[in-house]
């Protein structure tokens, strides 16, 4: 009995470890471990080198310290800065401008970094603060930054697309293409919320008229708009560019977007030999967090699957598509994976859960590149879930004294919901994902 369900109870043991507060590498690695050698026996350590080998030569995960570098060099070139000042100088005259400005500048730093910490905490500390001078209300102005600052997840370049792209095997110029709409609905349903509150409630978002708007002539503003956007919008069009045109690959477009952050650096006149050295200590951390990770899911996955762990999760899911049909199916995947989201990280998810779910998700008939940018944006989620969202760790790090961790908390819900609606609409119509994919193959 015990060795028949032997993969559930690695499962039960690992989920349990990681909710008691234990590191997740030691706990994947130690439980992958244990169960290795009552599933396997001694030989079980002739084949786990050959796993680990396969990942360390994998080249398409080369793309992750390149767009952690990128991210990283980006939030020390000012950009950031320039593009908040500008957009609230553009919207700062609408109800919830300065709301709004928050969304479009989260979605062009998400387009730009996608490190979703570095855009939380540069805008925490420049946007908070001045939607809560201009009257905002406190659970508006947090919701709005810690909700901005995920779009980095699902708008590419986006290193968990590069992530779940490897462990499904999809193509991760496919993934890139297709999260490109579902993105854009995500940033049209954070605006739309944004309107009606300004609407329902215009004390929550009273409208701005900056000092420095007065003094800029209608020229002077188009000027500043083309600088602040030029610097982005060059990036995306060069790691974005190159991989929808078939020039480069997304290992080779994320090496050119390294090379345009630290170009951007240098003509901000942000770049320093001392800049250059803190940006790569926090590439090589940021990088070797993912890539122990990502061992100790390898262990994991080799014990859970040759032990039968797929079989039983297999004929679980199949009994339910039987009674219920795959849709319900579907349903139950992704509402383990945002219940999931609440207590646990979502490298730890794309390494853990995603390697079981997705190829059996993928045999009940589901598009690959459509079920990967549905686990995307629910994942994009687990960073504005209390209690345990990273999101709003990052945020509360940074806001000013009179914000609370109830402002923070109360104040993501609404976005939350936007998330679940953006999932459902990309649900509803397909073709938001598969459409963009098809026309450039076609081309």
């Amino acid at each position: 009995m015990f060795i028949e369900y032997l993969p559930a109870w690695m499962f039960l043991a690992l989920t349990i470890l990681l909710m008691a507060g234990f590191p997740v590498t030691f706990t994947l690695l130690g439980t992958s471990l244990l169960f290795g050698l009552i599933g396997f026996g001694w030989d079980f350590f002739n084949l786990l080198p050959l796993r680990i080998w396969g990942i360390m030569t994998n080249v398409t995960l080369l793309a992750v310290p390149l767009f952690v570098f990128m991210g990283v060099m980006l939030e020390r070139s000012g950009l950031a800065e320039d593009l908040l000042d500008t957009m609230g100088l553009l919207f700062g005259r609408i109800r919830g401008g300065l709301a709004i400005s928050t969304v479009v500048v989260g979605a062009l730093l998400g387009a730009s970094t996608g490190i979703v910490g570095a855009t939380v905490v540069t805008m925490g500390l420049l946007a908070v603060p001045t939607m809560l001078r201009r009257g905002y209300r406190k659970e508006l102005a947090t919701g709005t930054v810690s909700a901005s600052g995920t779009l980095g997840q699902i708008i590419p370049p986006s290193i968990v697309l590069v992530l779940i792209g490897d462990i499904v095997g999809v193509p991760v110029g496919d993934l890139f293409m297709g999260a490109v709409l579902p993105g854009l609905v995500l940033v049209g349903l954070y605006v739309l919320y944004i309107l009606v509150v300004a609407f329902l409630r215009p004390g929550d978002a009273p409208p701005v008229r900056t000092e420095g708007e007065e003094a800029m002539g209608g020229r002077a503003l188009v000027v500043r708009v083309c600088r602040a956007l030029v610097p982005p919008l060059f990036l995306m069009v060069a790691v974005l560019g190159s991989i929808f045109a078939g020039i480069a690959s997304p290992t080779e477009a994320a090496a050119v977007g390294a090379v345009g952050a630290t170009l951007l650096t240098m003509l901000n006149r942000r770049f320093s030999l001392k800049i250059l050295r803190q940006v790569m200590d926090s590439t090589l951390q940021l990088t070797c967090m993912v890539f122990i990770i990502l061992v100790g899911a390898a262990a994991f996955g080799l014990v859970f699957r040759g032990t039968g762990g797929d079989d039983l999760v297999r004929e679980f899911l199949g009994g339910i598509a039987a009674t219920h049909g795959r849709w319900f199916v579907l349903f139950v995947v992704m509402a383990l994976i945002f219940v999931i989201g609440f207590f646990l990280d979502f490298i730890e998810i794309t390494f853990i859960h995603v390697p079981v779910l997705a190829p059996i998700m993928i045999e009940f008939g589901f598009d690959p590149v459509w079920l990967c940018i549905l686990i995307a944006v629910n994942l994009q989620t687990s960073f504005m879930t209390p209690p345990f969202g990273f999101s709003l760790f990052y945020l509360k790090a940074v806001c000013p004294p009179e914000i609370s961790t109830g402002h923070i908390y109360r104040g993501i819900i609404p976005f939350v919901v936007c998330q679940l609606i953006g999932l459902l609409i990309v649900v509803l119509f397909p073709e938001l994902v598969t459409w963009l994919p098809k026309v450039v193959f076609a081309q």
